[in-house]
């Protein structure tokens, strides 16, 4: 039986959340000392808070097409993928960047907690996530292990994620050139979509060039994701985002959406939708799944 998309993303986050969990246990790992009660609840508020776990499902479906998927290795791998992206959420809420007070409609951490809560719990997502990865617990050679923390690392940082948000911060009230406004979403989201369309090859085994085309269709996707949250911010409610709508053009933040209108904006998330299938095309029916996330990134409603 064929399953739809929705039944396989939800089936994807429930292991996804379930191995989360684990992680996120109050015991200490080996060389640990102890895990404070308090960070360890604001760390969980932000992870184990539901939401569709989009980038690590891409992680287990490019490593589905090297019969990867539910291994171990690729799970985790996933998880630590999921707390880079929540601990960007955790920071990203915090009064000094966007100042949000819900989140999956949810009080952010800082709200639920307090600003140092929030701080610290993003700084242990995001160091434990390389942690997840790097252990032995993580069956893959070592030089995949390597690689793969490089390339997130890469993905995270300075050239990356976090680069693409102070690069949005400091284009607040400012014009920026389409090209400009390409960059910045490259790297502020972009990055760690495209990473997770790599790790799944690196996990699988697959070839430079396998896992290059992937890092192509990540990109892709990528785009189209921001695209629909920009769309969605103009269009949807805070209800059902779960968050604040229409913070981008009260910010005055340049997007794509907010430069060329709706119109031309659906247009180019259906023209990236068949960018991806094409990118996806040596993969044959194998990829089907990945073709069906890329029109889901493209359609969906939060």
């Amino acid at each position: 039986m064929i399953l739809p998309f929705d039944v396989k993303l939800a089936a994807g986050a429930s292991l996804v959340e379930n191995t989360l969990r684990d992680l996120l246990d109050a015991r200490p790992l080996e060389g640990e000392l102890y895990r404070p009660e308090r960070l360890l609840k604001a760390m969980r508020h932000g992870v184990l808070n539901g939401g569709k776990r989009l980038r690590p499902f891409l992680v287990l479906e490019t490593a589905a097409l090297f019969d990867a998927s539910d291994d171990t290795a690729a799970l985790r791998v996933a998880a630590a993928l999921e707390c880079v992206h929540c601990y960007s959420l955790v920071h990203d809420d915090l009064p000094a960047m966007d100042d949000d007070d819900l989140r999956r409609g949810q009080p952010t951490v800082h709200r639920a907690f307090d600003e140092a809560a929030a701080i610290l719990a993003g700084d242990s997502l995001l160091t434990y996530a390389f942690d997840i990865v790097s252990a032995p617990e993580t069956p893959l050679p070592a030089e995949a292990r390597l690689a793969l923390v490089n390339r997130l690392a890469r993905a995270s940082g300075i050239g990356g994620m976090a680069g693409g948000q102070a690069l949005d911060l400091a284009a607040e009230g400012s014009s920026l050139s389409e090209e400009e406004i390409l960059r910045l979403q490259a790297m502020k989201t972009g990055a760690l979509i495209r990473f997770a369309c790599e790790a799944g090859g690196v996990v699988g085994g697959a070839q430079p060039a396998e896992i290059e085309r992937l890092g192509e269709f990540g990109a892709a996707i990528g785009l189209a994701f921001q695209l629909a949250d920009d769309l969605l911010d103009l269009t949807s409610s805070s209800e059902t985002m779960g968050k604040a709508t229409g913070k981008d053009a009260a910010a005055g933040k340049a997007t794509l959406a907010g430069l060329h209108g709706v119109d031309w904006t659906r247009r180019q998330l259906n023209g990236l939708v068949a960018q991806a299938e094409d990118i996806l095309e040596p993969f044959g029916e194998r990829a089907e799944t990945l073709r069906q996330a890329a029109r889901f990134v493209a359609d969906r409603q939060n």
